[in-house]
């Protein structure tokens, strides 16, 4: 059977298999380029609006807090705001629009960025979004099948959307998230620039902005340090953007998603070797990457089409550092492959450690090894397995070592088993697990890595829709303290059925199962965790600077902020902690 021919009659069996009434109301889903957020569940409805002065009110608030949509913000109006930056670098202000009565056709500009000596940077580098909300819960008991009505809801200000003009409600406070990407480039020194916030193209408020722009260069998003590995998923972007699965059109729709990651600083492509390594546990099944078949005379063979693609399309975005494959270890122990014979998909229970296990994996493990030779990715590509039990991993590594000992190994690791696998190259530890610092020093001087991950189990810090926003900051200044090379998440962009207005799902807490929104969009989630990254690698300059210059005051003072963000555990000033050491940042950077 021709390849193409063979795929989409796979394809077809795949579908029909998972199919389910999840599948049947994901055809009710219909995306569109604006909508109606939720209906404000909180008794915020009932705030007191009367001490509002009558017209469009703005102010520069805190990027830390996430404001109420329907309580009054009672605030005295902040006009000015300043931020630090190094030339390459892309940082965050916040500010507030609310009014008493409706005010249809509000756009926001900026102004081209002046500095004191005479120096100028297009407006364009400035972005204004207004910020979205969407329907959250709260952490509660964390992991767990959760009915929404037995959890408190409220609205979440956290997606950024990508429209040009906006409604503003009467009683209703409206977030904008302003980025600004200073070009690396420019001379240092402060730069001004006005936002202009216009109803109907009439100016009616303006805020001023100062950039300190200093003299330090940040590289490139490819050349970070911090190892970011954010889980993708192809698949609910074709549920999403109704395209077929595969298709040319599929990977159009994944390119605006895929480019946030790498823009983020991705080093991890993550792929499937069989069906679904996770059981389901996300709203859409993730589809075959590599089709295997079984011919009439007990033959094996698999098709890579899917996979190199998928490897080729990530690639070429940037992301390139590794190649992730899950899993020889799937949740629920089961294979499928096409039987010739039966002309059938036919699924099969294989248990580390059985003949089964053994018999199904040996000749894949082979031929996939001699695949990635010839097109160059052997070296890169780990074989995965994520929260597999001792036994079960050392079931799968000694088959490896039989079949295939020119395999590397990454895992996600909840059990501090990875001390019995010292080849495995890639690591990532549960956040609050214990783990050795030395074994940590002692795998970065063979060029391996270690990180970090939370999921629906870790309060703090995360990444929920109701978690603070500073939390995605502290992620990569904890990965800092602790001496980790970077963080892993589950989930960049596994959506739920209603992603742009419900981030609930059915398992775990809201916002769990991902950081960035359709077509494109990003998140307040997704700006700070941004933020964070490029702290680690500044911090990282920083300290060899400080070492080459022999400075060991400021060296001493700047371990001692670090060393303070060292926990996975809330507490009270974490927040100020996190500041302070941002802050010291600055002066040292000045």
């Amino acid at each position: 059977m021709p390849k193409t021919t063979f795929y989409s009659t796979i394809t077809l069996v795949f579908i029909l298999l998972c199919s389910n009434h999840q599948g049947m109301a994901q055809q009710r889903f219909n995306p569109a380029p604006t909508f109606t957020e939720m209906a404000d569940p909180t008794k915020d409805t009932l705030s007191d609006w009367s001490n509002v002065e009558e017209g469009l009110h703005a102010s520069f608030v805190s990027i830390d807090k996430r404001y109420p949509k329907s309580l009054n913000p009672n605030l005295t109006a902040q006009r000015a705001a300043t931020v630090y930056a190094w030339k390459g670098e892309q940082v965050s202000v916040q500010f507030i629009l609310w009014t008493s009565a409706a005010a249809p056709h509000v756009t926001v500009s900026a102004a081209d960025l002046k500095s004191t000596t005479g120096e100028s940077i297009p407006g364009d580098v400035v972005q204004t979004r207004f910020v979205r909300y969407v329907m959250t819960d709260e952490f509660a008991s964390g992991c767990g099948y959760r009915k929404p009505a037995d959890f408190k809801a409220s609205l979440s200000a956290d997606m950024l959307d990508n429209l040009k003009s906006y409604d503003l409600e009467a009683k209703k406070v409206r977030p904008v998230w302003v980025t600004v990407k200073v070009p690396n480039d420019v001379t240092g020194g402060n730069y001004h620039t006005t936002l202009s916030i216009h109803q109907n193209g009439i100016v009616k408020e303006q805020l001023q902005l100062t950039v300190i722009v200093q003299n330090h260069v940040l590289p490139p998003a490819s050349q970070w340090s911090y190892h970011l590995d954010q889980w993708q998923h192809p698949s609910a972007v074709a549920r999403v953007n109704k395209v077929k699965m595969w298709s040319d059109a599929h990977f159009e729709t994944l390119r605006p998603t895929m480019m946030q990651l790498a823009a983020a600083g991705q080093k991890v492509i993550t792929a499937t070797l069989n069906k679904d390594p996770w059981n389901v546990q996300t709203y859409d099944p993730y589809a075959d990457m590599i089709i295997w078949k079984k011919g009439k005379d007990g033959s094996w063979s698999y098709d890579y089409s899917v996979f190199d693609r998928w490897v080729t399309f990530m690639m070429d975005l940037g992301i390139s550092k590794e190649i992730n494959c899950y899993s020889l270890l799937p949740w629920n122990n089961e294979l499928h492959y096409f039987d010739e014979r039966k002309k059938q998909l036919v699924n099969v229970t294989a248990k580390p450690g059985t003949e089964i296990f053994e018999a199904l994996w040996s000749p894949f493990l082979k031929d996939f090894s001699k695949h990635l030779r010839e097109r160059g990715w052997l070296k890169i590509t780990n074989i995965a397995m994520d929260e597999r039990s001792r036994e079960e991993m050392d079931a799968a590594v000694a088959l490896l070592e039989k079949v295939t000992p020119e395999f590397n190994i990454a895992f996600a690791d909840n059990h501090k088993s990875y001390q019995r696998y010292p080849k495995s190259i890639d690591i990532s530890v549960a956040a609050g697990d214990p783990f050795d610092h030395q074994d940590f020093i002692d795998r970065r001087k063979k060029g391996y890595v270690t990180t970090f991950y939370v999921c629906c189990s870790d309060e703090f810090p995360n990444q929920f829709t109701f978690s603070d926003p500073a939390e995605s900051t502290y992620m990569a200044w904890y990965a800092l303290a602790a001496g980790f090379d970077g963080a892993l998440r589950w989930a960049f962009n596994s959506w739920v059925l209603d992603p742009l207005r419900d981030s609930r799902f059915r398992t775990w807490p809201a916002g769990d199962t991902y950081i960035v929104y359709p077509q494109g969009r990003s998140s307040i989630r997704y700006e700070r965790m941004l933020e964070g990254i490029q702290d680690y690698t500044k911090v990282n300059m920083l300290i060899k600077m400080l070492e080459e210059s022999n400075d060991q005051l400021n060296l001493t003072k700047l371990n001692a902020k670090i060393a303070k963000l060292n926990t996975a555990k809330r507490y009270a000033d974490w927040n100020n902690d996190l500041n302070e050491a941002k802050n010291f940042v600055n002066a040292l950077s000045q």
